[in-house]
């Protein structure tokens, strides 16, 4: 393994370290890696070394290229500059992804606290967006330190550009209550956008790794360090995980649902389908859904019935349609421009 550290902002006392691993040799199935950057917390004070290096090697291990971004912190820490420090470290990424062994298009940001405020902020406003967010007990509803006043809040900021998100947190959590996850993930669903949570019953602020060297494990529940495999195994499905020659295909969508894709496909269900007239139309010219069209609700939703909620491509295999129509149906579905 190759380290290097690389100041991003002297003045401010801003770097990047990475850790970074062969994707040659002995290591057949790695072509390029997928990436962390992580966050570390520290209420914008300081950057937390218990959520810096001990999270990097965790994914490291997975198989991972990490970066720790220690951003601008105390006096240094006035808004936007955490953000601009952000910024800095995800365009470097991915300008040396080539020689950092890096897929530009793989790249998780890792948060924790108020560093999970700033990679939430990445996550929904950032102009270098992460392609995937980790959250751990993230101030997301604002943080508002008198080093910070001018941080923004995270939740409202959740447009149709937020990535895949996986949250975690502690039910117990004092100081960052869990309202502050619970809020973000609604505002994930209502904008469709996929997404995975873990709200463990009970464990203390900061918990990082919760390696025993850590913290002490009578303090929280026992389910609490499997946050780090399942992260682990969510990016894999998100990014897709190793095999010879790479990376397979993504087995997690972007959104939650077809639905809420901005393109329709075969996947959207017959409701969301139907409620776009030209799709309608389209489907008029296949034969077997004839008497189906007739039928067929104009609008998505609870209000259209249970049939409407099924997928246009189980409708179509049960009417028996051949699987090249499907596909055709299919590039034409795609080609409809939505309104917004």
């Amino acid at each position: 393994m190759h380290v290097e550290a690389i100041e991003l902002n002297p003045a401010r006392n801003v770097t990047l370290t990475a850790y970074l691993q062969p994707t040659d040799g002995e290591f057949r199935r790695v072509v390029r890696r997928p990436a962390v950057l992580v966050l570390p917390g520290g209420g914008y004070t300081m950057c937390s070394d218990r959520e810096a290096d001990p999270v990097a090697l965790a994914y490291l291990k997975a198989g991972f290229q990490a970066f720790v971004l220690r951003y601008s912190v105390g006096e240094h820490a006035v808004w936007p500059n955490p953000l601009d420090d952000y910024e800095q470290a995800m365009a470097l990424i991915r300008l040396q992804a080539e020689i950092w062994g890096v897929y530009p298009d793989k790249i998780a940001v890792v948060g924790f606290s108020a560093g999970g405020h700033l990679a939430g902020v990445a996550a929904t406003s950032a102009h270098e967006r992460p392609n995937a967010a980790v959250l751990g007990y993230a101030a997301l509803g604002g943080c508002g330190t008198p080093a910070n006043t001018g941080a923004p809040a995270v939740t409202p900021a959740i447009d149709d550009l937020t990535p895949p998100c996986f949250v975690f947190a502690s039910v117990s959590d004092t100081l960052v209550p869990v309202q502050n996850s619970i809020e973000f993930i609604g505002a994930l669903a209502n904008a469709g956008i996929s997404f995975e949570s873990h709200l463990y019953a009970f464990a203390p602020h900061g918990f990082s790794t919760a390696e025993p060297a850590l913290e002490d494990s009578a303090g929280m529940c026992s389910r609490v360090p499997r946050w780090v495999d399942d992260s682990v195994a969510w990016l894999a499905d998100v990014f897709g995980a190793f095999e010879d020659g790479g990376l397979g295909e993504p087995r997690c969508p972007r959104w939650s649902t077809a639905d809420a894709a901005p393109t329709l496909s075969l996947d959207c269900t017959i409701g969301r389908v139907m409620s776009v007239p030209a799709a309608r139309e389209s489907l008029r010219s296949v034969p077997q859904l004839a008497r189906l069209m007739e039928a067929a609700p104009t609008g998505a939703g609870a209000d259209a019935g249970l049939a409407a909620r099924v997928s246009l491509r189980t409708i179509l295999r049960y009417a028996g349609v051949p699987s090249d129509e499907v596909e055709r149906i299919g590039r034409e579905l795609a080609e409809i421009e939505l309104g917004h």
